[in-house]
């Protein structure tokens, strides 16, 4: 790690010293006017401080007040002048992007004799929410049965879940979402998927924005999800808490019989945070730390009967099959094992009251074997899956003037993945640590381990039942290295206008390597590692680059508030491509005409521009009551690893290649929203949403026929989707009554074009638009409710239940040995529902030392949740491929044959249902 650190260190540096780049705020605002209590005029001159900071503001000649650049969190705020009494507003809570409007009325100093505190009002309703946004607390985070940041985001309006677990916000594809930790992008470029995870308990505080948003977040077509870590106070602080737990249920039908075994041990975690000052540095200087570990045997098991040398044994004269070898030690295995951990550190330094720099360091690795059904008798034959994750980052704000201020940043990130079943081996025959991108070792002298078996042990003694032997010969390496810098800028111009403005680069080194082990006995007699200019080997280091600039204002009126902005987005990925569809590569399988040379076929790919106006409207029709509008234009590249498939344009004799397209254009959404929100009572309020999207140039894959023999595959901007819906939320905020609820509904209508990979070329040739017929995404989720209820007693005991219920996701029917041609999605899987349960009980035997026993309990009714079903009944339980002839020659074979298993067993398919009940039982200590 030493070599990461140096490169950390380094880029940090270089970042500062370049360009940098801007995503989302990680502050607020405190705004409002002050008035004498007696006349009700303003009051110039007024000092309002958050008590604790040197966080301030004076009133102008109209009493009006506001101080910026507020981290998230809960303060109390002093009001203080000559001639008049002393002022305290406690619980004034702050959230990112979001203004905290806290009005004060002063009584003269001598009728007011004391310092006076109140409990700040806090209103349900956002006069300056423009668009869907919703922020998450710590406080409310511990109160929920969750542990993770996904956990957290199903629970809001209009994200749902689809088949696999990824998350959709508002009916689009999971890679439109920007993940960010602190404000800058921990996206993985690749997959545009979140690369590096963050433990709940290091979250200060959570906003997800759903809705269109404002012009500073870019690279996102659905929404935004921020996560803020915290920061150490003036006084050391800190939570160690352990739980152990396993999954209970009865249906031993599906599950293996190990489901009725009591292991203690199947979950563990362990967390801790600690932070406050460091010492001797006055307060100046100010850490926080946080970790956590977990380990998971899962739920789905199998039981080494083979080993990866076992095989299907024939009698090659009847060409019978006899039975299959098994050497196995007959012992249950899991077959969904995970460990993880993540780590965060934050060192906090403020030298003087206008400069404040953070030096951020996360870290997470973890490592996971997937179940197969294939090898359930053969679990030693899978292949495991190895990551690791970080990212450095320094981030420097420095107010220059009591209303405006700079934040720069520059960052690190790094992540990698592999996944392999046996280690690689170097030149000498020894074990490597080889990764994508290694550059001291060369690629074909890479040597694959003895321990592979010959390709033909992975088969199977008949149709549907287990594979006999064999083992998983992929390997697949990537990492990417993200060198991103940033710079905001924000003046509070005056009381109605703030202006925020700022620049981005982002530069990825991108690197990848992806083969399987070629070991047939006849051409490859021993494991090979196919050559790296092999059409069976992937490999490629791509080093494309991101930039983009924004302005922004953000008008505050009494009866209006608008956010109003313009982004640049830029790209480059630094490829070549293929203009010509008839001369897709120099390495094609028909003759070349001899006066083309390669750089007659292919181009160098040029930078994609995007211009993206934003606009949101809030009028506030009552003090309690508030409208909103909003309208924006977004763009995102498709994932990285789309426009570099099969770079070096290679092809196998007698198959039809993919080839990706460096010069493929960004996807393009154009959203609208309509909203109100309205308090209903002091702890009650709904909120109600209606949105519409138009996406189109989305990432789809065109078949391309040159002639009868000649075909390949191609992607292309060609897919459209139509998304609309509406949320409608009822929040009921916990007070002295104990008890807070809340219900998120969702109705959503999310469907897009279905053609065939043929019909692209087609309709192109044919000069003439495709035909877009919609039909349901298959993660169109028309009705979802989500329900929380909390009830308790602050330090002393709370539970909290959560709900969620679903309509199925669509798929397309089959019917088995039939002509019959269903309509695309025209069907839907079995309604999903569950609840979860959190209840626990806090003692305290010394002095702000609270020690909490608690139970988490997931599926609490065990329901038999029916994830992947099989096409021909819609359902997880039952196939009608049991009837076949196929499926009755396999239950043949194993009345006959030793070491088979029947059809029946085959078609019950554990890894179609989510996870059973599971019990979690747990102590924290918080000091």
């Amino acid at each position: 790690m030493s070599k990461l650190m140096r490169r950390i260190g380094g880029a940090v540096v270089v970042v500062l010293l370049a360009a940098f780049a801007t995503y989302g705020g990680n502050t607020g605002k405190i705004a409002g006017r002050v008035t004498d209590a007696e006349t009700g005029e303003p009051l110039i001159g007024v000092n309002v401080i958050i008590e604790g900071t040197t966080m301030g503001a004076a009133t102008n000649i109209d009493g009006e007040y506001v101080i910026i650049n507020v981290p998230p969190g809960t303060y109390a705020v002093v009001a203080s002048a000559l001639g008049y009494g002393k002022k305290k507003f406690t619980d004034v809570v702050v959230n990112v992007d979001f203004t905290t409007p806290l009005d004060i009325e002063l009584g003269s100093e001598s009728v007011q004799l004391e310092e006076v505190v109140v409990q700040a009002e806090r209103k349900m309703v956002r006069k300056d929410l423009t668009s869907s946004r919703k922020s998450v607390t710590s406080a409310e985070i511990e109160a929920l049965p969750v542990e993770s940041v996904a956990g957290i985001l199903t629970l809001q309006a209009g994200i749902t879940e689809g088949v696999g677990g990824e998350l959709h916000i508002r009916g689009g594809r999971s890679s439109e979402i920007l993940y960010t930790i602190n404000g800058i992008s921990t996206a993985n470029p690749f997959s545009n998927s979140q690369a590096i995870s963050i433990a709940t308990n290091a979250i200060q505080e959570l906003s997800v924005v759903s809705g269109t948003f404002n012009a500073e977040y870019g690279n996102a077509l659905s929404g935004v999800v921020n996560s803020v870590t915290k920061e150490g106070g003036k006084e050391y602080s800190g939570n160690v808490s352990a739980y152990v737990g396993d999954y209970a249920s009865m249906r031993d039908d599906i599950w293996s019989d190990e489901i009725l075994t009591l292991n203690p041990l199947n979950n563990v975690v362990g967390e801790a945070t600690f932070g406050g000052p460091i010492p001797m540095t006055n307060n100046v200087v100010t850490f926080f730390l946080s970790g956590r570990y977990s380990s998971s045997d899962g739920y789905l098991y199998g039981v080494r009967r083979h080993i990866p040398a076992d095989s299907v044994v024939y009698d090659y004269e009847t060409n019978e099959v006899l039975g299959a070898t098994a050497r196995g030690d007959g012992e249950v295995v899991p077959m969904s094992t995970s460990w993880g951990i993540n780590s965060t550190g934050k060192l906090s330094f403020k030298p003087t009251t206008t400069l404040k720099i953070h030096l951020d360091g996360l870290y997470t690795q973890g490592e996971s074997q997937s179940y197969s059904h294939d090898f359930k008798y053969n679990p030693d034959g899978r292949g495991t899956g190895y990551s690791w994750a970080a990212m450095g980052a320094l981030t420097i704000t420095h107010a220059v003037m009591d209303n405006t201020y700079y934040t720069v940043k520059g960052a690190y990130n790094v992540n990698d993945y592999q996944s392999y079943l046996y280690q690689l081996l170097g030149p000498d025959g020894s074990k490597i640590d080889y990764y994508a991108g290694r550059d001291d070792i060369d690629p074909n002298s890479l040597r694959a381990s003895d321990q592979y078996v010959p390709s033909h042990k992975t088969a199977s003694a008949a149709s549907y039942t287990f594979l006999a032997g064999g083992d998983s010969k992929s390997h697949y390496y990537q990492r990417s290295q993200t060198m991103q810098g940033k710079v905001d800028l924000t003046s509070q111009i005056n009381v109605n206008h703030e202006v925020k403005l700022g620049g981005q680069i982002r530069l990825h080194t991108m690197d990848y390597d992806s083969f399987s082990i070629l070991y047939d006995t006849l051409t490859y007699t021993t494991p090979t590692v196919p050559d790296a200019d092999s059409p069976y080997r992937d490999l490629y280091t791509k080093k494309p680059w991101e930039a983009s600039a924004y302005i922004q204002d953000k008008i505050e009126y009494t009866n209006i508030i608008l956010n109003i902005g313009v982004r640049y987005d830029a790209f480059m990925s630094n490829s070549r491509y293929a203009p010509n569809t008839f001369l897709p590569s120099p390495n094609v399988w028909w003759t070349i005409p001899e006066n083309l040379t390669e750089d007659d076929i292919l181009d160098d790919a040029p930078i994609k521009h995007m211009v993206s106006p934003r606009l949101g409207i809030s009028f506030p029709i009552t003090d309690e009551g508030v409208i909103h509008f909003s309208y924006g234009h977004f763009y995102q590249m498709p994932p990285f690893r789309n426009l570099y498939v099969n770079p070096n344009f290679e092809f196998r004799v007698g198959d039809s290649p993919t080839f990706g397209d460096a010069n493929l254009n960004p996807e393009k959404t154009v959203a609208y929203e309509i909203g109100l929100q309205q308090q209903l009572m002091p702890n009650l309020a709904i909120d109600v949403t209606t949105f519409f999207k138009d996406v189109r140039d989305l990432l789809a894959t065109q078949k391309i026929r040159i002639d009868d023999d000649k075909v390949y595959y191609k992607y292309v901007n060609k897919d459209y989707a139509n998304i609309k819906g509406v949320t409608f939320s009822v929040t009921k905020r916990k007070a002295q009554d104990l008890f807070g609820a809340t219900l998120d509904y969702t109705l959503q209508v999310a469907e897009g074009n279905e053609v065939n990979a043929d019909a692209f070329y087609v309709d192109a040739q044919q000069g003439k638009q495709t035909e877009k017929i919609p039909v349901p995404l298959g993660w169109d989720l028309r009705h979802q409710l989500n329900a929380t209820v909390t009830v308790g007693e602050s330090k002393n005991w709370h539970a909290s239940i959560v709900g969620q219920m679903g309509t199925g996701l669509p798929y397309t029917p089959t019917v088995y040995n039939s002509k019959a041609v269903y309509e695309v999605y025209s069907s839907r899987r079995p309604v999903r529902y569950s609840v979860d349960l959190l209840v626990e009980k806090e003692f305290y035997f010394v002095e702000n030392v609270g020690i909490t026993i608690f139970a988490r309990v997931y599926n609490l009714f065990d329901q038999l949740v029916e994830r992947y079903i099989y096409t021909d009944t819609g359902r997880s339980t039952y196939t009608l491929l049991e009837n076949t002839p196929q499926a009755e020659t396999t239950d043949e074979i194993a009345k006959n044959a030793e070491n088979v298993s029947p059809s029946s067993e085959y078609f019950n398919r554990p890894q179609y249902y989510q996870a059973p009940r599971s019990v979690r039982i747990g102590l924290s200590v918080d000091f």
